[in-house]
């Protein structure tokens, strides 16, 4: 067995469990960052493409409040929207970008996205016994 300086992939033992420890040496070190870099890149340059229709922007059409509205009652109108034709989950023509914000907000702070306070209640069981290894008992009291 290869000591710990000859493995690229070392186990180590540590009270029973075992460790695997990936060393990465040379380019793969070097490499990493610069993908990611450039992955944000593209991405941005993609982002950069991206216009908006000018007839659907319109001053006196609806915007930041009623965004807030219509991001608030998503779920309903996606329901009625796939039975009903006339009915959408987004205004178009909007203001632009208040609408967006508002509608935003809508879903995710007043929505369904919102966390309504409510404590998360987790029930954890001290009775359970875990056996590591056979004929070794843990008990967790």
């Amino acid at each position: 067995m290869p000591g710990i300086g000859h493995s690229p992939n070392v186990r180590l033992t540590y009270g029973g469990a075992r460790f695997a420890r990936n060393h990465t040496h040379g380019w793969e070190t070097v490499m990493k960052p610069f993908r990611t870099a450039l992955a944000l890149s593209a991405l941005a340059l993609l982002a950069a493409c991206a216009t908006q229709v000018s007839t659907s922007v319109q001053p006196a059409a609806p915007g930041f409040l009623f965004g807030l509205w219509h991001g608030f009652i998503f779920p309903v109108a996606w329901v009625f929207s796939l039975f009903v034709p006339d009915i959408a989950v987004y205004a178009v023509p909007n203001n632009g970008g208040w609408y967006d914000f508002g509608y935003f907000l809508g879903i995710c702070v007043f929505g369904v996205g919102a966390n309504r306070g409510g404590r998360v209640t987790r029930i954890v069981y001290r009775d359970r016994i875990v056996r590591e290894r056979p004929g070794r008992v843990i008990d967790h009291e």
